[in-house]
């Protein structure tokens, strides 16, 4: 009696691991990298990246550096940065539309003149 009940406590305990790992497994959120990268030559400053429902920042970024952030789209809507140069000209621009379920990599690049490219590559997550 007392090995059937410790072979169904270790059966049951194998399931639930088994089952946990499969739940994990199965449900990731899909999420967006984004990276801003400064190729302006000079700082930038009060750096804010909006997009559908939520919005990121960071206070300062030098010439040559990059931020890493990564974040979960609800809702969709173009993407927009706003940045204020060395000069101390504030910049605002408007970027692709993501929609809700996309994931993968977005670049955001501030080129010289104070201009901005996108770089996209989403896939629409099941």
């Amino acid at each position: 009696m007392n090995s059937w009940i410790s072979w169904t406590r270790r059966t049951a305990a194998t399931l639930f691991l088994v089952l946990i790992a499969c739940f994990i497994a199965g449900c990731r959120s899909p999420y967006i990298t984004a990276t801003i990268t400064n190729q302006s030559g000079g700082p930038l400053s009060l750096i804010e990246v909006d997009y559908p429902s939520a919005s990121f920042g960071v206070g300062s970024l030098a010439p040559g550096a990059q931020y890493h952030y990564r974040f979960k789209i609800l809702g969709s809507g173009p993407v927009k940065i706003q940045f204020t140069d060395a000069s101390g000209k504030e910049h605002a621009f408007s970027g692709p539309a993501l929609r809700e379920r996309q994931e993968g990599n977005l670049a955001i690049t501030v080129e010289k003149n104070a201009e901005v490219s996108w770089g996209l590559k989403l896939t629409a997550s099941k």
